[in-house]
């Protein structure tokens, strides 16, 4: 066991310490003590940037007159997930009051990371602007106020000491383009009071037909594969119901008699009606035979309607699905006898369980958010819904009900439970993070923080409220700092095998 657990550890010192194919040659060596070796004592320089579209990392060492300098410059699409510039090209332009030049690079080098090299020719402050067009889209990214040093002993006496960064994680570029990661800056926003609960999704009124049996009969289903869930269009023909060959209730016995019983009633009404036109007949007796004739006409109709070869055919009359299959083939079933519920499932209604010490604070609900099962987070507003009414009594029950009206939406089944955070009109502005970025451990909360382009710190966070989708945050985090929303346990397996190297930065 002791060796299993050796051998184990290797392979996750061997994984966190996966290094970049930083040098032109692929190489990335590290000196003795973890740092990555130089012909000078000039320290590599890093930024982050970021824009609506781009997240920019680039390092390279202070720059000096005469001496070629190498841009290692990580770019990164932004969106749902974060993801490697695969292809494209770069033009870095160096402007200031001194002059301008620029480099284009026409290609990554590999996935994400463009490689330029440039030989700065006269001292100054600099502007650096990075410009990227690829087939999806182009951006531009700008660093303000670097400095081109007249040579390097200038630039070593205006070096300033490594922070030493002694509580960062190291996760590369490499590492997060392969996994489902994203971060989010922490904002200051409108956060109304929360009410947690749970509620079940139920079908809205109306939104369903019940099918029922015509006349008493053995049950066809007519259309194989039939079940719940199946797809159902407006009049298709769903089960035959046949009474044939039963001693009471025969529907075929029943339509032949109609038939007879109407061409009786027919005979009876022309001969009427012929010795009423010669006066031979009173009116009475005239409108008598008629009445029975029309009658006979209507319950033959009845009998007939939509009966045909098997028996009596049931159809829907709207389109949806099949909620409740409620008979089997070759079951009897008496008239009336409901056969299937069919929804159209197009709104459905939310109904959350509140519990009798929070109505106070449910007066004056102004939204809500609904946690499915799968995790996905859906807002009222996102599911076109909307306050249907809130319960005025909790008899027999410690809970008062609210019901919502919302879209049908993928994961929201009916009978479903939902986690319901109830969102109340008093708001106040608090720091928030996304929900997803707040981990637990041992009954503590934390996040991880983005600090530079692959350094991470582990924040422990005294947190307030949450409405499902945003955690108020009291402390832990500032305004404007970056939290991993996506990814963070993929860092935090990575801190498992110790203490990680520091990362170069000169690539």
């Amino acid at each position: 066991m002791k060796n299993i657990f050796i051998g184990l550890l290797a392979t996750l010192l061997v994984a966190a310490c996966h290094s970049h194919s930083h040098d032109a040659d692929g190489g990335h060596a590290h000196n003795a003590d973890g740092s990555h070796p130089s012909d000078s004592e000039l320290e590599a320089l890093a930024f982050t940037l970021y824009t609506d579209k781009t997240e920019l990392f680039v390092e390279f060492k202070p720059l000096v007159v005469g001496q070629e300098s190498r841009f290692a410059a990580h770019f990164t699409m932004l969106g749902e997930s974060f993801k490697a510039v695969g292809e494209g090209s770069v033009t870095l332009t160096m402007s200031g009051a001194a002059g301008s030049q620029s480099i284009t690079a026409e290609a990554p080098q590999v996935p994400g990371i463009f490689r330029l090299r440039m030989t700065p020719e006269k001292p100054g402050l600099y502007k650096l602007t990075f410009d990227i067009k690829t087939p999806a889209y182009t951006d531009q990214v700008v660093l303000d106020s670097v400095t081109v040093f007249s040579d390097e002993k200038t630039a070593l006496a205006q070096q300033e000491p490594e922070s030493g960064g002694g509580n960062d994680i190291t996760y590369l570029k490499e590492q997060a383009w392969k996994i489902d990661f994203a971060n989010q800056p922490v904002r200051r926003m409108p956060f109304a009071n929360v009410v947690k609960t749970s509620g079940v999704v139920m079908t809205a009124p109306g939104d369903e037909e019940t099918v029922s049996a015509k006349t008493a009969g053995i049950v066809r289903i007519t259309k194989s594969g039939l079940f719940e869930g199946s797809a159902v269009g407006a009049g298709q023909v769903l089960f035959t119901v046949s009474s044939q060959g039963l001693t009471s209730g025969n529907a075929p016995l029943q339509i032949q008699e109609a038939r007879n019983n109407l061409a009786k009633a027919k005979a009876d009404f022309e001969r009427s009606q012929k010795l009423y036109n010669d006066r031979l007949l009173v009116e009475r007796d005239f409108l008598q035979a008629k009445n029975a004739y029309e009658n006979a006409q209507s319950l033959l109709a009845t009998l007939s309607a939509n009966y045909g070869e098997g028996g009596q055919r049931i159809r829907t009359t709207r389109a949806g699905f099949v909620k409740s299959l409620l008979v089997t083939d070759g079951q009897f079933v008496e008239t009336g006898a409901p056969l299937a519920v069919i929804s159209k499932s197009k709104k459905l209604v939310v109904r959350a369980e509140v519990s009798q010490t929070a109505f106070s604070k449910i007066t004056g609900i102004a939204s809500a958010n609904f946690r499915t099962g799968s995790g996905k987070v859906y807002s009222l507003a996102e599911l076109n819904g909307r306050l249907v009414s809130i319960g005025k009594s909790a008899e027999n029950t410690l809970f008062i009900p609210v019901f919502f009206e919302v879209d049908n939406r993928e994961g929201i089944i009916p009978g479903a439970f939902v986690e319901v955070y109830l969102k109340t009109n008093a708001q106040t502005a608090a720091l928030v993070v996304p929900a997803s970025a707040v981990m637990e451990e041992q009954g503590s909360y934390f996040c991880y923080v983005q600090t530079e382009g692959e350094s991470f710190q582990k924040r422990e966070l005294r947190i307030g409220g949450t409405d499902g989708q945003n955690v108020q945050v009291l402390s832990g985090v500032t305004e404007g700092e970056r939290v991993v929303n996506k990814g963070a346990y993929n860092i935090k397996l990575s801190t498992a095998a110790g203490t990680l190297p520091a990362h170069g930065h000169e690539h």
